[in-house]
């Protein structure tokens, strides 16, 4: 584990549910119950973007707090902000990941950790879907 970490949070707003098309919709309902439901619902999510590393003797950071942000702003807000997840990012279509905060959080994860610079380590991406309710992937 780096000595240092650094964290990050964005807000998004966007819709989803639960659906295996493969699945009938009263087995849908019965293992994602109101999740599943054909209108969707939506939640105010908070993602908390973890990353590690050295500080830098001249800066003092571990990573340049702008370009993180503008990799925050192409990976996550420009992807799911105002978004149906479901129907607006192709990955989370019907028959690919099921939008859960785990599946969002893995998948966030891994479109981040190439972005960064060499040196800085991505430990850990947090999904919140509400107060009750998060979801966190730190890599495998």
């Amino acid at each position: 584990m780096p000595a240092a970490q650094f964290t990050r949070r964005v807000a998004f707003a966007a819709a989803h549910r639960y659906r295996r098309p493969d699945w009938s919709d009263e087995r849908n309902h019965a293992v994602f119950g109101p999740c599943a439901n054909s209108n969707y619902h939506g939640h105010g999510y908070n993602c908390a973007v973890t990353v590690g590393g050295a500080i830098d003797e001249v800066t003092g950071m571990v990573v340049d707090l702008a370009l993180l942000d503008r990799i925050l702003a192409d990976e996550v807000i420009a992807r799911f902000d105002h978004r149906n997840i479901n129907l607006d990012v192709p990955e989370f279509a019907d028959g690919a990941l099921v939008p859960t905060g785990e599946n969002l959080a893995r998948f966030i994860f891994e479109r981040i950790k190439p972005r960064l610079p060499a040196g800085v380590q991505l430990v850990r991406i947090e999904v919140q879907e509400d107060a009750m309710l998060s979801a966190s992937y730190a890599g495998p």
